[in-house]
């Protein structure tokens, strides 16, 4: 490297030191966050953390995610950090850099009901992250399988036949401890009878419904959706607010009678607490920007998952009333975790 190079090369350090210092002093210090973001992008691996393994929904939404932000000078890898339920990757977040280049994509029950799960959590839900936007979500499916006669056709059905039927009233999801199992606690609550809960850490107990070894399940309509389609398990309801465009026979958990059920599961960003707000605002453009993008859309179609964006300010308010909705629920369970 010649002398000159040197000389250069220190000239756009100073002009670049320079420029901060100016705009700074000049009350334009949030105009270039942008900015530093992207510097930091270029120089660092800045990631979007995963709590959960690579392929499931979640981590194939992220990876989508940030392949969009790549349009925006944006680099993001996907690092994944599975393990308890996505609270090793929170964890991991809540002691990164508050810069903008470490961020997370985390299902809802992280902040709305592991809090009232677990006693040692591993961080504050509203203290250790600042809220970014929501991504995608999507609402639950009520389905029965060959165990329940053919004759059970409504939920207000099923319920009936749950309450004279007590040993056979069971039913799967993914985890214990996740708004999937407190959706049937608040079924069996609504509808007076015990509801056996099964939890399969995972999509196998769609297999068991269909084999006939538990009456029922409640799973993200895109984990039933194909095995209803095919006719092997029939669908009584979706807890959306609307009926679902997949399904558009099906009612919702308000049309069959049971409004305290109503529920959707989100996927949304969060980074470090302290993070600059205009760092914040930055990436909520960002993101939603990818969301709206018909390429996005598509593939969260596939998904059978629905696009969604915040504010901030909008998904703070989102995350503090499905934590005090969820909160009452949790505790009149008893459920009590093993971890």
């Amino acid at each position: 490297m010649t002398d000159r190079t040197n000389s250069l090369e220190k000239d756009d350090h100073m002009i670049t030191k320079r420029r901060f210092v100016s705009m700074a002093c000049a009350g334009g210090l949030a105009a270039i966050v942008p900015d530093a973001i992207r510097m930091a992008s270029a120089q660092t691996a800045s990631r979007m953390l995963v709590g959960f393994g690579a392929g499931g929904t979640i981590d194939v939404i992220a990876r989508r995610l940030v392949e969009g932000m790549k349009d925006q000078s944006l680099s993001f890898i996907v690092d994944n950090r599975p393990g308890a339920g996505g609270r090793l990757a929170l964890g991991a977040l809540k002691s990164g850099p508050a810069d903008g280049t470490a961020m997370i994509l985390t299902p809802a029950s992280s902040f709305a009901v592991f809090p009232h799960v677990y006693k040692s959590l591993g961080y504050d839900a509203f203290k250790d992250f600042a809220p970014v936007t929501t991504v995608c979500s999507f609402p639950f499916l009520i389905t029965i399988g060959p165990m329940v006669p053919a004759d059970v056709r409504t939920l207000a059905d099923f319920v009936k036949w749950c309450a004279a039927n007590p040993k056979q009233a069971t039913y799967g999801t993914a985890a214990a401890g996740s708004m999937l199992h407190f959706t049937g606690v608040s079924l069996a609550k609504a509808g007076r009878f015990e509801f056996v809960h099964l939890p399969y850490g995972g999509p196998g107990g769609i297999q068991d419904l269909i084999g006939g070894q538990i009456a029922a399940t409640i799973y993200p309509i895109g984990t039933a959706l194909p095995h209803v389609q095919s006719g092997a398990i029939r669908a009584l309801a979706t807890t959306g607010s609307q009926r679902s465009p997949l399904l558009l026979d099906v009612p919702t958990v308000r049309e069959a009678g049971y409004s305290a059920l109503e529920a959707n599961e989100w996927f949304g960003v969060f980074v470090p607490a302290n993070t600059p707000a205009g760092t914040v605002n930055r990436l909520n453009e960002a993101i939603r920007a990818v969301v709206n993008t018909d390429a996005f859309k598509t593939a969260l179609a596939k998904l059978s998952v629905d696009p969604a964006g915040q504010t901030p300010k909008e998904f703070a308010q989102l995350i503090k009333s499905d934590f005090d909705r969820w909160g009452p629920i949790v505790q009149a369970s008893g459920f009590t975790p093993e971890d």
